[in-house]
């Protein structure tokens, strides 16, 4: 029996780097909590999945219909333990595939998925297929995982892989519920969060280059082991700065102020160049994004922008003025060579949710 699934992308709306930031307080309790707010991207991650007996086999398309490839494992935890630590396109699969098996004792699997989410943009890309891997198994297999416990393999699967993810990349699994997280050591908090109104958004592929790692590597060095101003600077922007933004940012969310949340990204950004940004200036100094979100031919028809993910010149993220402006904006995106992709932040019931 076949199976559809869907998981998108990650947007960062605030926050970025907060959860490693966070996760020091395991060590340091001196060092602030981190805070981030996140939502799923409208693009993700479509597979139709389906039992095997003994095989976990993976083909993949790119958003192009491009054949990214097909790699196949034997259900073996020796084997997907090597392939997750091979740090290849499927790796992240194999990941997640080799803490499914050796937990539950499953059989093999296929997925045959198509993306129309940007690879290495800051969207969580990699984040969202370990995502939909634990997700695939547990309603093939009749697992019964929670959002939670997808959340917690697809974490698990992907550092055993060389990437460096943080611990927000999974909320991914959430959708379009927009999530509050709270980062202190080992513990995550998550709160479901009730926009008031909706909020129309753009989120601009810059189609150029960042070093994912390198901004990770040199951003966890100055914080930990760094000194002077930098780390300083560093440390306040993570930590008491980051938390008085993400206050603001989930007040003025569940208002439903489109316009209030666009200049606090405006503001975020500035609080991200000035205190974070030297802390790798070769990446984050991002001569491209800084060009989108200032660009006058632009500015009429947004509130406000920043960068997304980890930042550099990967995505910027803006919130239109409304309906038609983000259809606009989309328009005049294309016509300054980035890669537009539409977002909307619906309006929900007014509760909060929680789930620890």
């Amino acid at each position: 029996m076949t199976k559809e699934l869907f998981v998108p992308g990650r947007l960062c709306l605030f926050g970025e780097h907060s959860d490693w930031a966070g996760g020091y307080r395991r060590a340091d309790k001196s060092i602030a909590p981190g805070h981030c707010m996140a939502i799923g991207t409208d693009q993700g991650i479509y597979a139709n999945v389906s039992a095997h007996p003994d095989r976990f086999t993976i083909r993949s398309f790119d958003m192009h219909d491009k054949n990214i490839g097909t790699q196949e494992f034997r259900m073996d935890e020796e084997e997907l333990l090597e392939a997750a630590k091979a740090g290849d396109f499927f790796s992240y699969c194999a990941g997640v595939g080799f803490y499914i098996l050796k937990e539950h004792h499953v059989g093999g699997l296929i997925i045959e998925n198509r993306m129309d989410l940007p690879i290495k943009r800051g969207l969580s890309s990699s984040a969202s297929i370990c995502v939909l891997t634990a997700r695939a198994f547990s309603q093939v297999y009749n697992l019964g995982l929670t959002r939670r416990q997808e959340m917690e393999y697809a974490y698990k699967g992907e550092i055993l892989t060389p990437s460096e993810c943080g611990r927000m990349d999974q909320v991914c699994a959430y959708g379009e519920t927009p999530v509050f997280l709270t980062f202190d050591g080992d513990n995550m908090g998550i709160e479901e969060l009730s926009p008031g109104r909706p909020v129309y958004m753009v989120i601009a592929d810059l189609e150029k280059g960042k070093n994912t790692r390198k901004i990770l590597s040199d951003l966890n060095y100055h914080f930990v082991k760094g000194g002077g101003p930098i780390k300083e600077r560093l440390r306040y922007a993570l930590g008491d700065g980051n938390k008085e933004i993400l206050m603001d940012s989930r007040r003025i969310l569940e208002k439903g102020d489109s316009d209030e949340l666009g200049r606090l990204m405006t503001k975020a950004q500035r609080l991200f160049d000035e205190c974070v940004a030297p802390a790798c200036p070769e990446e984050l100094s991002a001569p491209k994004l800084h060009e989108i979100l200032l660009h006058p031919d632009i500015q009429d028809l947004v509130w406000g922008g920043k960068g997304v993910g980890s930042q550099g010149d990967g995505c910027a993220q803006f919130v239109a003025k409304g309906l038609e402006e983000q259809e606009e904006l989309i328009e005049r995106l294309w016509n300054l060579d980035v890669r537009p992709y539409n977002l909307i932040i619906k309006a929900s019931a007014p509760h909060v949710l929680k789930e620890n």
